[in-house]
């Protein structure tokens, strides 16, 4: 619990917490191509690997309870746990994601298409994989290749963390139209817009 509330909410809840609390912080935590991709009107996009360098100012700057966003709530976990750790402990988790989100039927905003992170891992982690074991056919020891793989991922599934999602966040494709953090923080301080919950 923090500041009496659960660490984490579902869609329903937090569509009739909106409702009745017209100041809340909605944090999206994914990648700024995600975010214009679809995300929930009224939330400010602010992405993990950047939500860390800001933590002071968030801490001094936000006055209304948060709700934290990723694609599934990952990522908005390892966020809430950020958050605590620089004092702003009145953070929520919308368990699910904007994936639940969108299929509790709230309202979402769309804009231009593209593959989210997971899905882009689980593609280049197969194509390795894949390459891997057709080139051990002609070169055996590339089998070591998709074992290296396999370890990656069972390491990012024990420590919740993916260092293949980490480093595809930072291509060119995945950034979208930049997110300027140090507008995101003041408009989060200023108080974010509620948002629609259709």
């Amino acid at each position: 619990m923090a500041g009496g509330r659960p660490s984490s909410l579902d869609s329903p809840t937090l569509a009739q917490w909106l409702r009745r609390e017209r100041q809340v912080a909605l944090i999206d935590v994914r990648t700024a191509a995600e975010f214009q991709s679809i995300h929930i009107p009224g939330s400010v996009n602010l992405p993990l690997d950047t939500l860390e360098g800001h933590l002071d100012e968030l801490a001094r700057g936000l006055r209304q309870p948060v709700v934290l966003i990723c694609r599934s709530g990952n990522r908005a976990h390892h966020a809430e746990r950020l958050l605590a750790a620089a004092g702003i402990g009145d953070a929520q988790v919308l368990e699910g994601g904007i994936l639940a989100w969108e299929s509790a039927g709230g309202a979402v905003q769309r804009g231009r298409q593209r593959w989210d992170l997971e899905r882009q891992v689980r593609f280049v982690a197969g194509a390795i994989v894949l390459a891997s074991v057709l080139g051990s056919l002609a070169y055996e020891p590339a089998k070591w290749i998709a074992g290296a793989i396999g370890a990656g991922l069972t390491t990012a599934a024990l420590t919740n963390s993916c260092l293949m999602g980490m480093l595809l966040s930072k291509l060119p494709y995945n950034q979208g139209a930049r997110c300027d953090p140090a507008a995101a923080v003041s408009q989060l301080s200023a108080g974010a817009q509620p948002a629609q919950v259709g």
